[in-house]
C-alpha cells in the first residue's frame, strides 16, 4: 500500500538542511536563521533537486508562528503595552503611513496601479515580531525599556494589520481589483462589525480567560505529569488562536498572543514558557524555511534595481522614520536607535498581506517575489543592524553637536523639581528600576520611613509616580547626567533593581566616580554573572535563584535546627 509522506519528507528535509547550513552559519558568524532561509531556498521549487511540499511547509509555518506569537504574549503583559502607549501608538500608526507612502512612491515610478502600491507599501511597513523577539532575547534586552517600547510598537502594528487584512476584500473594487471579493456590505459596516469581533474577543481573553486558564494549569499541574502541562500549553496556544479565528475572524497569530498574554497573569507562566520553548523554537525554524521555499532567487538578477531600492525603504526609510519619531517624543538617542534597528526588516505579516493582493488581482506576482527578497535580506542584515546599534550611537554623539543636544534636551521629568523636600538629595537611596522587584523594595522603605528617588526609563510611568508624590527621575541610569539628577552625589546608596542589567559597570563607575563612599547593591539574573559581579567588587550583589534558596533553607532550619539541637 503506498501512503502519502509529504508531511514526513517536508519535515525531514525542512530539520535536516536548515540544521547543516544553521550550523555553518552559525561557524562563519552570521545568524543561524539566515541559514535556514538558504535551507528553504534549496528545498524550495525555485533550485534544482528535492522540492518539499511548499503547501505542508506553510502550514506547518503556521504553527510556528503561533507559538512564537504565542511566547511573545507571555513575555508582554497589558500593563506592558499600555506602559508605552503614548509613544507604540502614534509612532507605529506614523511610521507605517510614512513606509507606505514610500511603498506606493517607488511602485507608481514602475507604473503599477494605487491598489497594487498600497498593498505593496503596506507589506513593506509592517515588520515582523518573530524576528525582532528573537533579536532582542539574544542581546537580553527583551525586558527592558528599550525592549518594551519596540515590542510594544509592533503589536499596535500588528494590530493594525489584522485590520487592514479585513478591510482589503471591501475595498478590492474600489481599488481596481477583484470587485467581487467583498461580502457586498458598505464600508462603514465592515468596520464596525471588525470593530466589534476584535473587541469581543479581547473582552471575553481579559475577562473569562483570565480566569479560565489560570484554573486549567492549576487542575493539570496538580496532576503532576509534566507530559499532560506540556500538552495543556500547547492545547491552549493553538486552540485559542483556531478559535479566535473561526469565531470572531481574528488571525492565528493575534489570537495565540493574547493567549499568551492573558496566561502571563498566571503564577504558572514560568513554566509556561520554559515547556512550549522546544515546539516553539522547532516550529520557528519551519517558519523561516517555509519563507526562503517561497523566494524566487531569479530576482536578485533579472530585478536588482528594484530588489534594492524596497532594501532601502525596509533598513533605511523605516529606520529614519521610526528614529524621528522617538526623538521628536523626547526619548534618549539610545532608545531611538534600538526602535530604528527592531523595525529593519519585515516578516510574517508582509506575506499575508502581499498574498491577499495577488488573491484579490490587487499586486502583480512580482510584487511577491520584491517583498520575499526585501525579507530575506533584511532579515539577514537585522542583527549586523542591531550590533552597530551601541558603537554608531557613541559616534554620533562624539562627531555631531545635534546628537548631543538631543542627548541632553530638556525634559520635564529628567531632574527633580525644586519642591523637592532636602530628605530626597541628601543621605538618600537612589532605586533604580520600579518593576515587580523595585516595588516590593520601595513598599519596604516606605514602610520604615527611608527617603530614596526612584530612576525610571519609562517617562510615563515616572509621570504617574510624580503624581502619587514620589520623588522620581526619568532616564536611562547608565548615563551620567540622570544619575547626577537623581542627587548620587549625596546619596548613601545605590541599588540597582532594574532587569536591564547590560550597562551595569558603567552605572557603578559613575556613581563611585560621583559618590566614592557609596554603598551599591546589585541584582543579576545569571549565577555566571553574579559570579563575575562579585570578583570585580562592584557591591553587594543578590542573585535571585540564590537568594531564594537561602530564605528556604533559613526557614527549614528554622524550624528543625531546635528540635536538632535537642537530641
Amino acid at each position: 500500500m503506498e501512503h502519502d509522506i509529504s508531511l514526513i519528507t517536508t519535515l525531514a528535509a525542512g530539520f535536516g538542511v536548515a540544521l547543516i547550513l544553521g550550523f555553518i552559519a552559525e561557524r562563519i558568524k552570521l545568524p543561524a536563521l539566515v541559514g535556514y532561509l538558504v535551507a528553504g531556498i534549496i528545498i524550495g521549487p525555485a533550485t534544482p533537486g528535492f522540492v518539499a511540499d511548499i503547501h505542508t511547509a506553510s502550514q506547518l509555518a503556521e504553527v510556528g508562528v503561533m507559538l512564537l506569537m504565542f511566547g511573545v504574549g507571555l513575555h508582554f503583559s497589558l500593563d506592558d503595552l499600555l506602559a508605552v502607549k503614548r509613544i507604540a501608538l502614534p509612532g507605529a500608526v506614523v511610521q507605517m503611513s510614512l513606509a507606505t507612502l514610500l511603498g506606493m512612491g517607488i511602485a507608481w515610478g514602475w507604473g503599477w496601479s494605487l491598489g497594487a502600491g498600497l498593498i505593496f507599501g503596506l507589506s513593506l511597513s509592517c515588520a515582523s515580531t518573530v524576528v525582532l523577539l528573537k533579536a532582542l532575547e539574544a542581546r537580553g534586552i527583551l525586558d527592558s525599556m528599550n525592549g518594551r517600547i519596540a515590542v510594544g510598537w509592533l503589536v499596535v502594528e500588528d494590530l493594525a494589520t489584522v485590520l487592514i487584512l479585513v478591510l482589503l476584500p471591501p475595498l478590492a473594487g474600489v481599488l481596481g481589483g477583484d470587485a467581487g471579493a467583498g461580502d457586498g456590505a458598505p464600508l462603514w459596516q465592515t468596520i464596525g462589525q471588525t470593530l466589534l469581533q476584535v473587541s469581543a474577543f479581547i473582552a471575553l481573553m481579559l475577562i473569562v480567560g483570565r480566569r479560565v486558564l489560570p484554573w486549567l494549569l492549576w487542575q493539570v499541574a496538580r496532576t503532576g505529569s509534566r507530559e499532560l502541562f506540556t500538552l495543556a500549553v500547547i492545547a491552549v496556544a493553538i486552540g485559542i488562536a483556531y478559535g479566535a479565528s473561526a469565531l470572531f475572524h481574528v488571525s492565528f497569530a493575534l489570537g495565540a498572543f493574547f493567549a499568551g498574554m492573558v496566561m502571563r497573569e498566571s503564577e504558572f507562566s514560568h513554566r509556561a514558557a520554559e515547556e512550549s520553548l522546544p515546539l516553539r523554537d522547532a516550529f520557528s525554524v519551519l517558519f523561516f524555511v517555509s519563507v526562503g521555499m517561497l523566494f524566487v532567487p531569479n530576482v536578485l538578477l533579472e530585478q536588482p534595481l528594484q530588489v534594492l531600492a524596497v532594501v532601502a525603504i525596509i533598513v533605511i526609510g523605516k529606520s529614519l522614520a521610526a528614529m524621528a519619531l522617538v526623538l521628536v517624543f523626547r526619548y534618549p538617542l539610545n532608545t531611538a536607535l534600538t526602535v530604528a534597528a527592531s523595525l529593519a526588516q519585515i516578516g510574517e505579516f508582509s506575506f499575508i498581506l502581499a498574498a491577499l493582493g495577488i488573491s484579490l488581482k490587487l499586486m502583480p506576482a512580482e510584487g511577491m517575489s520584491l517583498i520575499l527578497a526585501g525579507a530575506l535580506i533584511s532579515i539577514a542584515l537585522n542583527p549586523l543592524v542591531f550590533a552597530v546599534v551601541k558603537p554608531l550611537g557613541r559616534w554620533v554623539i562624539a562627531c555631531s553637536a545635534l546628537a548631543r543636544r538631543l542627548e541632553s534636551r530638556d525634559d520635564p521629568y529628567a531632574e527633580l523639581p525644586m519642591s523637592t523636600e532636602r530628605k530626597f538629595l541628601e543621605g538618600q537611596i537612589v532605586l533604580i528600576g520600579f518593576g515587580r522587584v523595585g516595588k516590593r523594595i520601595a513598599a519596604s522603605l516606605d514602610e520604615r520611613g527611608i527617603p530614596y528617588v526612584i530612576v525610571e526609563q519609562n517617562r510615563e510611568q515616572v509621570e504617574g509616580l510624580r503624581k502619587q508624590g514620589y520623588a522620581a527621575v526619568s532616564g536611562n541610569a547608565a548615563e551620567p547626567a540622570v544619575l547626577i539628577q537623581a542627587h548620587i552625589a549625596h546619596a548613601a546608596m545605590l541599588v540597582v533593581a532594574a532587569p536591564d542589567t547590560l550597562n551595569i559597570r558603567q552605572m557603578v563607575d559613575t556613581a563611585r566616580t560621583l559618590n566614592p563612599a557609596i554603598e551599591i547593591v546589585l541584582r543579576t539574573h545569571s549565577e555566571e554573572e553574579s559570579r563575575l559581579l562579585r570578583t570585580e567588587n562592584l557591591g553587594t550583589v543578590f542573585f535571585g535563584e540564590e537568594e531564594l534558596a537561602r530564605g528556604m533553607s533559613r526557614h527549614v532550619l528554622q524550624r528543625f535546627a531546635p528540635a536538632a539541637g535537642h537530641d
